[in-house]
């Protein structure tokens, strides 16, 4: 078992290429503005157009067949979310350990207020850093979802799709200005998704399942106060003078506090009504199954 932590926290947090991990628009994929603005540009207008396309052709709303593909991709995304959440919580954990010794009598930085705030003038580098980049990679395979809501005819795709742009769009503001909270943000959504996408898998894989089971609401609602938590104790850090200086990120973090309040307005616009963007969890089809049975 010690065997076995201590290989995990190897490749996890202590690998040379984890370590000296080093975000730059050079040397690493999609991690230009160009890229960025490019893709999301595309991805909403390929989606619209889509939407718009099959309406025209489909007078109902008849989902088109995808067969095992979105279980399929469920799995790969609570088996990513899973890894990237044991990566960040090592790493942070590493990252605590290795820095420690320089807040004693220095500063009033403390573990918590690290997690928080980082320090200004911090660095997009280092292992924390990394899975950041892993979790801003995942966002575009998370991305596809939005797809899916498309072509299964779903109410409310629209948004859907615009909240899959704005999580693409975070993601990388937090490497790019080196965001504060961004550790605990990506732990908490990490954790929520690879819950909420293996529910979905089980589900869309016809394994027994408690039927009507809230679950991917329940993450959604999570994630969303731990957001505001954190976003509370950013404000109290960075202008209440807790930390020294302010909080690295604060330009972007106001930009990202925009993007959190338009999602939780997806959010509530999807939720408003009963099944309108059952998109992530599978609760709300197996509730449908039921009710229908009825």
């Amino acid at each position: 078992m010690a065997a076995a932590t201590s290989t995990a926290a190897y490749w996890l947090a202590e690998h040379p290429a984890i370590v000296s991990f080093r975000w730059s628009p050079t040397g690493l994929w999609f991690s230009t503005w160009a890229f960025l603005l490019g893709f999301l540009a595309s991805y909403v207008a390929l989606c619209l157009a889509l939407d718009a396309i099959l309406a025209a052709l489909l007078r109902r709303r008849r989902p088109l067949p995808l067969g095992p593909l979105p279980a399929a991709h469920a799995l790969l995304m609570a088996a990513v979310s899973a890894a990237i959440f044991a990566g960040t919580l090592l790493s942070a954990l590493a990252e605590i350990r290795d820095t420690r010794w320089s807040w004693r009598g220095r500063s009033r930085t403390t573990p918590f207020r690290w997690l928080l705030c980082f320090p200004p003038g911090t660095r997009s580098s280092g292992r924390v850093f990394f899975w950041s980049y892993a979790y801003y990679l995942s966002r575009y395979l998370h991305a596809a979802r939005g797809l899916f809501a498309v072509l299964q005819r779903r109410r409310g795709a629209a948004a859907r799709v615009f909240a899959h742009a704005a999580s693409v769009a975070m993601a990388f503001l937090w490497l790019e200005f080196s965001q504060s909270f961004q550790v605990l943000a990506i732990l908490a959504s990490t954790l929520a998704h690879a819950v909420a996408f293996g529910f979905r898998f089980w589900v869309g894989a016809g394994l027994p399942a408690a039927r009507g089971a809230p679950v991917a609401l329940a993450c959604q609602c999570a994630l969303l106060g731990c957001n505001l938590l954190c976003h509370v104790g950013v404000v109290w850090m960075h202008f209440g003078g807790v930390a020294g200086g302010g909080c690295s990120g604060s330009g972007a973090w106001v930009f990202n506090t925009l993007l959190n309040a338009a999602l939780l307005w997806v959010f509530l616009h999807c939720y408003g009504k009963r099944g309108v963007c059952d998109d992530d969890g599978g609760a709300t089809a197996a509730s449908a199954r039921h009710n229908k049975d009825l």
